[in-house]
């Protein structure tokens, strides 16, 4: 059983002993976890502080945004930014690199958050979360551009997200499993409450969003075909299929009990080069995945390893349980085949 008694901090410090971790990332850690405490706190009133609603303006995946998108973003950057330990932020929600303001320490490290992921969900009170990711430059940037954060998802030092849910979770890995912990509202801390998460290998749940169906390629329509059939398939046992449109909530759900999170390219978004974005969901969600024992794929290459060639690029998603992510990624390579 996890002992809850150990705040986030003392995690983080004990972590830092144990592993000689980077205090700079320490700092950094403790601050995002800040920020999300303070995003908390915030969705809790919704509609009784007028935090609900769309705004007029569109963000630069020309998307509309929502009040909270724009309240989020603006609590991570003041949240953030003090920590002496950045180098620059860079938000799905802006078109251009955060520089740290010349009144604070810089440091090497490079923060990539999506300040509310699933924000569509906020008007209906349906869970929604934040992600970060976070790089560390080699030295510390004089000046700051796109070239010097295009890097794979390899070369993250920690990835993580809060889930606004029933509870507020904080889930974070540095590279040494994926640990989750819960907001204690009566001291206002984050406490252990989920220790070395693991995902089964094996599942019999998944999650993708099945009125693009029509335009899904051959390899996804089999694999779900395959699902929908049940024990008289060809899988021979039952599924469940879920979707929430809240990405937080999909990856939660896979870390804490198994199965698989599709957001497959298709017709529709082909140009865009798919859904999500490479820097702010996939490469952060594929790192938590991955460290919890599952895998993390476009269908046919491993998501931590692009080459990263713009900000807000696009990528096909399928993540969770390794055996049906190399089913996956075995329909798409036949399909492959097949058509060369």
């Amino acid at each position: 059983m996890t002992d809850t008694s150990m705040t986030y901090i003392q995690f983080l410090l004990d972590e830092r002993r144990r592993l000689d971790t980077d205090r700079d990332l320490t700092t950094l850690l403790h601050s995002v976890a800040t920020a999300c405490k303070a995003i908390s706190n915030t969705l809790k009133n919704g509609a009784l502080a007028d935090v609900l609603g769309s705004l007029e303006s569109e963000n630069v995946q020309g998307e509309t945004q929502k009040k909270l998108d724009v309240i989020a973003n603006d609590i991570f950057l003041q949240r953030c930014e003090f920590s002496g330990v950045l180098a620059a932020m860079v938000s799905e929600e802006m078109d251009h690199i955060y520089d740290i303001p010349s009144r604070f320490p810089k440091g090497r490290y490079v923060l990539l958050f999506d300040p509310l992921d699933g924000s569509s969900n906020i008007d209906v009170n349906v869970s929604v979360g934040s992600i970060f990711s976070i790089l560390r430059l080699p030295e510390v940037p004089d000046t700051n551009s796109y070239d010097a954060v295009l890097r794979p998802g390899v070369e993250q030092v920690a990835a993580g997200y809060a889930l606004y849910g029933p509870s507020t979770m904080l889930v974070l890995t540095t590279g040494n499993g994926v640990n989750g912990f819960t907001l204690d509202g009566n001291i206002g801390e984050f406490r252990l409450t989920h220790h070395n998460i693991t995902i089964p290998e094996d599942a019999a749940e998944f999650s993708i969003n099945a009125s693009r169906a029509q335009w899904w390629e051959p390899p996804v329509q089999r694999y779900v075909e395959e699902c929908v059939a049940g024990a008289n398939g060809p899988r021979g046992k039952y599924f469940n299929m879920r979707w929430v449109a809240s990405m937080v909530a999909e990856v939660h759900r896979i870390l804490l009990r198994g199965g698989v999170f599709l957001y497959p390219i298709d017709e529709k978004n082909r140009d865009a080069g798919g859904k999500l974005r490479l820097f702010y969901e996939a490469n952060p969600m594929a790192y938590l995945i991955e460290q919890a024992g599952g895998a993390a794929s476009t269908g046919r290459e491993r998501i931590m390893e692009i080459a990263p060639q713009s900000p807000h690029q696009r990528v096909p998603v399928a993540l969770g349980s390794r055996h049906e992510i190399a089913r996956l990624e075995r329909y798409h390579q036949e399909y492959d085949a097949q058509s060369s």
